[in-house]
């Protein structure tokens, strides 16, 4: 059975977001650091090269294959911000419509810059899904 490759580490969080060379796109990510740790209560770790995670859960599949994983996270991308609200986006069909400009994948949302989507709104989904993850996972930090 194959590893996941992202994985939690000890690498700065602080120097990977420094290293983001657009400067609004640098502030953007510091501000959903501050949404998703105060969601969470957790310290932001990085998770691979280029993602940054609060929280962990442990997950274990049908098929045996299990790991761990950040509960709530985001990447700093070279055309967006990729914000990753893990039980995906079902059941926020009236928060995405107040949301503003943004694109979804199955568990990512996709945003250019802040300043195009209702703060309010993302912080609501950011700790919403937090709330979901740990009741689905009562074990996750």
């Amino acid at each position: 059975m194959s590893e996941l490759k992202t994985k939690v580490n000890d690498a700065s969080v602080q120097k990977f977001l420094e290293g983001v060379d657009n400067e609004s796109k640098r502030k953007d990510c510091e501000e959903i650091l501050t949404m998703m740790q105060e969601a969470t209560g957790c310290e932001p770790k990085m998770w691979g090269a280029s993602m940054i995670g609060f929280g962990s859960y442990h997950y274990k599949y049908d098929s045996g294959r299990e790991g761990d994983f950040m509960l709530v996270g985001f990447a700093p991308r070279k055309s967006n911000i990729s914000v990753y609200i893990i039980p995906g986006f079902s059941d926020y069909e009236s928060e995405l419509e107040k949301l503003g400009k943004h694109k979804t994948g199955k568990s990512c949302l996709y945003i250019n810059k802040l300043e195009e989507v209702d703060k309010n709104v993302l912080q609501h989904l950011i700790s919403d899904s937090v709330v979901r993850m740990r009741k689905k996972y009562p074990d996750s930090t």
